[in-house]
């Protein structure tokens, strides 16, 4: 064997060993994938049921694929901050619009128009607002009229940190400014005294359950109504009672893959197949059984004895727009500050 022989023989074997280390790394990468979602505080529980069940499918369909999905959980807003500081989370499942929008507006990490790729403006489940009361309902809470009496205390989340504490604000505002559409000065005096029987605002939901539930601060804690039913189910159904005001806000929990993070972390697939499954019949039942409402209707229908009939407006007819209501009430100087501010002196 001559020496040119030789090292062609010894540049192939070489070779052969590169593209095969080349390879075994490649297959090592797409056996093994992680998704992670950054979603709301008190969305932990829903989402380690679904997980699993998603996990299972996925392998079902790609027998070679080891899929593990990692949750990350805190109030929307400081979710979507913690994104647009570098978090590459793949997905995100929230509970308000604004903290999706603002991956787009301030990071441009999603396109514009992320509320149409999928069906429900991006939104496969949605609840309300309820009050969660102790046993026998001693203040008689009712209606939204009753939580700005003097002898009523209230716990919910901050609405500058919480998609909760948010919708839960505008839902008080709503309702005040349906039973006084042509009184908006009235309406303000209402959501101040509403505002100052506040005796604690928690960062996130799950915060805010701490405090009326271990603390046992208020006479009224306010959250979703699946997070109410929850609760009540968690900590005892004979000693808390769920109250559901006749008039409500709708709340959409809108969901996204975040685009620009998919593509670095090689996860566009599975991540699409992973929202694209919360409105299947099997994610549906799950997530009924959370106590959202959801959009399929032999799901609803199935579950029609856990969500009493209330009146439901939207965001949109009360106040514009998302970004007209975040501009007008929650930013800097706006409207919660000032009717704050005014509470204190």
């Amino acid at each position: 064997m001559n020496s040119v022989t030789l090292k062609n023989n010894l540049l192939g074997g070489w070779g052969a060993l590169l593209l095969w280390g080349c390879l075994s790394t490649f297959s090592t990468h797409a056996l093994a994938a992680e998704l992670l979602n950054s979603s709301y505080d008190i969305g932990r529980e829903l989402f380690s049921s679904l997980n699993p069940e998603f996990e299972k499918q996925w392998h079902k369909q790609h027998p070679q694929d080891q899929l593990t999905i990692k949750q990350s959980h805190a109030g929307s807003s400081k979710q979507a901050l913690a994104i647009l500081h570098g978090l590459r989370a793949d997905v995100v499942t929230y509970n308000q619009v604004p903290d999706v929008q603002i991956l787009h507006d301030r990071g441009d990490l999603i396109p514009a128009d992320w509320q149409q790729r999928l069906p429900n403006n991006s939104s496969p489940y949605y609840s309300t607002m309820a009050f969660l009361v102790r046993k026998g309902n001693p203040k008689n809470i009712r209606t939204w009229d009753d939580l700005v009496r003097n002898d009523v205390a209230l716990v919910f989340p901050n609405p500058k940190t919480s998609g909760n504490g948010r919708y839960t604000y505008l839902a008080a505002w709503g309702a005040f400014q349906q039973q006084n559409p042509h009184a908006p000065k009235k309406v303000r005096q209402l959501m101040q005294r509403f505002l100052q029987n506040v005796t604690v605002f928690d960062i996130g939901g799950r915060g805010a359950t701490a405090s009326f539930i271990e603390r046992e601060l208020g006479d009224v804690l306010i959250s979703f109504e699946s997070e109410i039913n929850n609760i009540r189910k968690q900590y005892g159904e004979e000693n808390y009672q769920i109250i559901l005001p006749p008039v409500n806000i709708l709340a959409e929990f809108p969901v996204a893959w975040v685009d620009k993070n998919i593509q670095k972390n090689g996860t566009e697939t599975v991540a699409k197949a992973y929202l694209n499954y919360l409105y299947s019949p099997a994610a549906q039942q799950i997530i009924a059984g959370f106590n959202y409402r959801v959009l399929d209707k032999n799901v609803m229908q199935a579950h029609q004895a856990h969500f009493p009939a209330t009146q439901l407006f939207r965001l949109e007819e009360q106040f514009g727009s998302w970004p007209e209501a975040m501009k007008t009430h929650f930013s800097a100087g706006g409207t919660l500050e000032q009717l704050l501010a005014e509470g204190r002196e």
